[in-house]
């Protein structure tokens, strides 16, 4: 909470009775922004309501954007996270954040080390069809991680040579989540869910030749598909599927919680 004495007259009706402490952890969770300079406005209770913390979307920002709003989170969250950063904004902003980490091919930037969630978390499995689609995959799986996920990586396993997916069947039997990622005319994903016990988040890419339309194409087979479970994200967001394969091990990891005990 941003205002004092909002948060005093809350903490106060909370010792008065006249709050519970879940009713007043609820008001919370929506309080609470930062404002840094008057182009951002940072949302530092996010991780509370959702699950995980606000990541910042590097592309367009000006490295002196990117240093303000890196510092100003790192303040609040163990892990900040931004995405779609370029080599040379990255060798930019780390002259003023010394500690900055970069994955290349992800096009991320961290600062922190994650915590490892409990094993109860499961396993994300993220694949990508072709060589071409590792950049998107990539930023899948550093996603993944950063959050604190357990990941599994397997490239190069489109269906147009389909033994090289068959002969790593193990790895979609012991998926808890499966992204399956690929361009082209985008079929992998409709094949993985044929096979697979677990959720499949479909993730389109921009490779292919003129009739792919720049990752249309890959789109509407993946949301025409015959196989069911699947979830589509948006074209190259490997950042939004990888958060959704967290939501759903969230969910699953809550809910097991729940069980009554036997």
């Amino acid at each position: 909470m941003t205002d004092p004495n909002q948060l005093h007259s809350l903490l106060a009706a909370v010792a008065r009775g006249e709050v519970s402490p879940e009713a007043a952890q609820a008001r919370l969770k929506y309080f609470d922004f930062e404002p840094v300079g008057e182009f951002a406005k940072i949302d530092r209770h996010r991780q509370l309501r959702t699950g995980f913390a606000e990541a910042i979307w590097g592309q367009d920002k000006t490295p002196e954007q990117l240093v303000r709003i890196l510092l100003a989170m790192q303040a609040h969250h163990p892990v900040v996270m931004a995405t779609r950063i370029e080599p040379a904004v990255y060798q930019q902003v780390r002259t003023q954040v010394r500690e900055l980490r970069y994955y290349p091919e992800a096009r991320i930037c961290a600062l922190g080390e994650p915590e490892r969630r409990p094993a109860t978390a499961g396993q994300v499995a993220i694949l990508a069809a072709g060589t071409s689609d590792i950049p998107v995959a990539e930023e899948a799986a550093v996603t993944a991680e950063l959050c604190g996920f357990a990941v599994q990586r397997l490239w190069d396993v489109g269906i147009s040579g389909i033994h090289r997916l068959l002969a790593h069947r193990q790895v979609l039997a012991a998926a808890d989540v499966i992204i399956a990622i690929a361009g082209m005319e985008g079929a992998l994903p409709s094949v993985v869910a044929g096979l697979a016990d677990s959720p499949v988040i479909a993730v389109p890419t921009s490779i292919g030749y003129g009739a792919s339309l720049g990752g249309l194409a890959p789109l509407l087979t993946m949301l025409n598909s015959c196989a069911a479970g699947i979830a589509v994200v948006n074209i190259d967001n490997g950042f939004g599927a990888a958060i959704l394969a967290g939501q759903i091990l969230r969910t699953a990891a809550k809910l097991a919680s729940r069980s009554p005990a036997t």
